[in-house]
């Protein structure tokens, strides 16, 4: 699976490299930056434009694998998860209140809110 993650960037790296030398205009990196071009503008355009498409199919298609063995989870990553859950029910979850589990909450402050002077003058 890390293997296809690493693939996965790579493959992500070079999309990004042929959508960024692309220039629908005919400009940009792909004429080479000088006055003649050995593939000339058209059939450099073709190749990128293919090469797009074909890096962007293999990226759909190995995120999708990815998330299909990571939904199966293999050997290590099965018994991973159950330690990691076992650690997790082991552990006591605290009070949401602030108390702790099996005990009774604090009592609450038994002082009011002082209250606000009001406002005897009258403009």
């Amino acid at each position: 699976m890390l293997f296809l993650i690493i693939l996965l960037i790579i493959i992500c790296v070079a999309l990004g490299l042929f959508v960024l030398i692309q220039n629908p205009k005919g400009g940009g990196l792909a004429t080479g930056g000088s006055g003649s071009n050995m593939f000339g503008v058209q059939r450099t355009g073709d190749v990128l434009e293919k090469g797009t498409w074909v890096l962007l199919t293999l990226i759909v298609v190995i995120s999708l694998a990815v998330t299909a063995i990571g939904k199966t989870g293999g050997a290590s990553a099965g018994s991973t998860d159950s330690k990691i859950q076992e650690q997790l029910d082991k552990t006591p979850s605290p009070s949401p209140i602030g108390g702790t589990l099996g005990t009774a909450p604090s009592a609450a402050p038994s002082a009011a809110p002082a209250a606000t002077p009001t406002d005897t003058t009258k403009k």
